[in-house]
């Protein structure tokens, strides 16, 4: 994995960040690290069951070459 080295931030954010991390129970790189992911990553679509996977599936009626009747 890379690093990231970030240069001249003020000290309000670098506070803000350190009370965020000890909100979240996470040390200052951990919080950073979630952040930057949480804000550039798109997000993980829902895993959706197979009953929800068949019921969006549209209704085009019955099939008559499958009708063995």
């Amino acid at each position: 994995m890379s690093q990231l080295l970030i240069r001249d931030l003020d000290d309000e954010i670098i506070i803000e960040l350190k009370r965020q991390a000890t909100a979240n129970g996470r040390s200052a790189e951990a919080e950073h690290r979630e952040i930057l992911c949480n804000h550039l990553l798109p997000p993980f679509p829902k895993k959706r069951s197979f009953k929800e996977v068949l019921a969006s599936m549209p209704y085009f009626g019955d099939d008559e070459l499958f009708d063995v009747r």
